[in-house]
């Protein structure tokens, strides 16, 4: 008896010991800094997958094989069919984020992605009018322009304050390496996805208004006869010629000897990327229309723009393809 009773003593002091070391784990951790419980699930993370570099391997060829797959399916559907690839990529750029940051509960990007809409999707009903309001054009272009200008300052200012961190200036004004991190990439993201939906959005109402007011036809001849004097993106005299100084905004000549407004053309080349004249359809010389050193770096920044929108509207699709591909072959 005194033998049984040792060992229920026993098994009752383990059992109780275990329950304080249960809760001194838990208070523990709950005391852990972010970064301590980071460390702690990486490490839990390695223990886990410990022993499947083989099924790793599997799962990395299986996402290169895809990639390269979906690349190839991708230029193929862009070459044969622009229109409807330019559509269903605008519409991800558009709700993709948004099922991301509604999940994350991300509300700061949810207001902005939200004012966004209202305003966008109030330019392009106006846009999408006929007949087409004679102020309509400079309206869509100025709204745009101003997109354009607000997500490309956005961008340089997240880029700066990015690179400012690397370089450890944010502790001259006492900042934490994380947070001038984390709201340097908040604002190089705001201006690079606005940036692009903003584009896309522009090229579509910059069709749109040409077609409409008829000197401008994406599949065929104009259907009126340009005058010069007349601008053929918004339809308007031009009352300021190409060598004298505007007050409110110039006359710009292509190389073709067409002439447009300062606005309308800009907003059609830059805004809209479109690099052909709105009338002939001949190629337009940027470098020489943008004179101004300062300015052309915006035509390169429309190229990095370009690369974002394979980023943000394919590359969640093609990861969930993988991970499906993963799961029904039982790879973890």
């Amino acid at each position: 008896m005194a033998g049984v009773f040792e060992v229920e003593v026993d098994g009752v002091e383990h059992n109780h010991g275990h329950g304080h070391r249960d809760d001194a784990s838990q208070i523990g951790l709950s005391e852990r800094s972010p970064e301590d419980k980071w460390r702690l699930e990486h490490a839990k993370m390695h223990a886990k997958h410990k022993g499947h570099e083989a099924m790793h391997a599997e799962m990395v060829l299986i996402l290169i094989v895809t990639l390269v797959i979906a690349q190839l399916v991708l230029v193929q559907w862009k070459q044969r069919h622009p229109k409807s690839y330019n559509l269903v990529t605008l519409f991800q750029m558009w709700v993709v984020p948004l099922y991301f940051t509604t999940k994350l509960h991300w509300w700061r990007f949810l207001v902005t992605w939200f004012i966004f809409s209202v305003v966008t999707a109030f330019i392009s009903f106006r846009a999408t009018r006929k007949p087409l309001d004679c102020t309509t054009p400079r309206f869509v272009y100025k709204w745009f322009l101003l997109l354009y200008k607000i997500s490309y300052t956005t961008g340089i200012v997240g880029y700066t304050v990015v690179m400012f961190t690397l370089f450890g200036i944010n502790l001259i004004f006492r900042v934490k390496p994380e947070e001038a991190m984390d709201f340097g990439i908040s604002l190089l993201f705001y201006g690079l996805y606005y940036g692009v939906l903003g584009r896309d959005f522009a090229e579509m109402c910059a069709d749109f208004m040409a077609s409409t007011v008829g000197y401008y036809n994406a599949s065929g001849m104009p259907t009126k006869h340009l005058s010069d004097s007349i601008c053929a993106v918004c339809g308007q005299p031009i009352l300021v010629d190409v060598s004298e100084e505007g007050i409110i905004e110039n006359t710009y000549r292509l190389s073709c000897n067409h002439v447009f407004h300062e606005f309308c053309i800009r907003g059609w080349c830059i805004v809209g990327k479109k690099q052909t004249c709105p009338y002939c359809k001949e190629k337009v010389d940027l470098k020489r229309m943008f004179s101004n050193p300062w300015e052309r770096p915006h035509v390169m920044y429309g190229q990095l723009l370009d690369w974002l929108r394979y980023l943000v509207a394919w590359q969640p699709i093609i990861i969930g393809l993988v991970q499906g591909i993963n799961y029904i072959l039982g790879l973890e």
